[in-house]
């Protein structure tokens, strides 16, 4: 019976050596050492020993049985350890390898053409001025000289929130608001988000406008359109030609439209001029004097002027582009290029 167990002890000490699994470490302990292990069986065959040759063969079992216990704790944690370091050197990171850069995001196109426009006016010593987006009737119109059977407080061409509540249709509504709160001189420009009843290839419900406003002694339409020039010559180049042409606005008076030729014939006529050579660019003209009293400043004394366009309009007419969705879809290939 003793050579038994020595012959069991070599065997299992030879599987539990090649053993290279937790698994297999739990079937040789239950082989060997279980309820019905090898080693088990032999200590119950104990009775059948005479007294002499028992306590010899029972304690020679329980030291194998101990010699297996920690030979397969010993494989045990040497099993972890290599299925450990299996496991970091097929999740390790080659840190030689470039890493994964995140795209660098850009300006919008709508607001680098707005920055650059507010840059030139405040160079020539205007301020940035801001009003709210949802206007009352009386900022959007009346104070602005525009009477109720005005085309433009129509429901087709304006969005109504709620009775006396609009969203406004230019930002012409902010020039009330800080002439109420400032005294001459004033000169601020308004960029923002306006909102009409349109939608086409040149038209947007929601676009950008900018809106600009002098007030003080002696201001001449001469210095409007000195203005204007120099923001066309600075904004596109030198020898972009400028007109104005003689209009109506309730708000101005003398009103005019200022055009220019076309950024891309050079004034020689083609499909984006309609062949003139000429593209309009925005609306101006002097402060209307009854615009001047419902601010509460004596236009006798003062005089100013006033300019609006579209800043999505510039973008297109800068850059040649055919239409104005192309700016709201959030086309990254087109967006990219700007």
């Amino acid at each position: 019976m003793i050579e038994e167990l020595k012959k069991i002890k070599e065997t299992a000490l030879q599987k539990i050596k090649s053993s290279e699994a937790i698994e297999a470490l739990e079937q040789i302990r239950v082989e060997f050492l279980g309820k019905k292990g090898k080693i088990t069986e032999i200590l119950k065959k104990l009775g059948s020993l005479s007294p002499e040759e028992r306590p010899k063969v029972g304690s020679i079992a329980n030291e194998i049985k101990e010699i297996i216990t920690n030979a397969i704790q010993e494989q045990h944690q040497v099993v972890l350890e290599k299925e450990l370091q299996k496991k970091i050197e097929q999740e390790q990171i080659d840190i030689t390898l470039p890493g994964r850069t995140l795209g660098c995001g850009h300006i919008h196109i709508i607001n680098q053409v707005m920055n650059e426009i507010v840059d030139i006016f405040i160079q020539m010593g205007f301020q940035v001025a801001k009003g709210p987006e949802v206007e009352t009737e009386y900022y959007n119109f009346e104070s602005l000289n525009t009477p109720e059977d005005h085309p433009a407080r129509d429901t087709h061409d304006t969005f109504y929130i709620k009775p006396g509540i609009v969203l406004r249709t230019h930002t012409s509504p902010v020039q009330m608001r800080v002439m109420e709160k400032t005294k001459p001189p004033v000169a601020v420009v308004v960029p923002g988000r306006v909102y009409r009843v349109d939608n086409d290839a040149s038209h947007s419900p929601m676009f950008n406008q900018m809106e600009g406003l002098l007030v003080d002694e002696d201001i001449t339409f001469t210095d409007l359109k000195g203005t204007l020039m120099y923001f066309v010559h600075k904004f596109f180049d030198k020898d972009t030609a400028v007109r104005f042409r003689p209009h109506y606005f309730p708000f101005t008076e003398p009103s005019a439209e200022m055009d220019i030729s076309c950024t891309v014939c050079r004034g020689k006529g083609c499909r984006v001029c309609k062949h003139s050579g000429w593209l309009e660019i925005l609306g101006c003209g002097m402060v209307h004097p009854k615009v001047l009293e419902y601010a509460r400043y004596d236009n006798e004394k003062y005089q100013g002027y006033a300019f609006g366009f579209g800043i999505d309009r510039m973008a297109m007419l800068k850059y040649a582009i055919p239409s104005i969705n192309l700016l709201f879809e959030n086309n990254l290939k087109f967006l990219e290029q700007f």
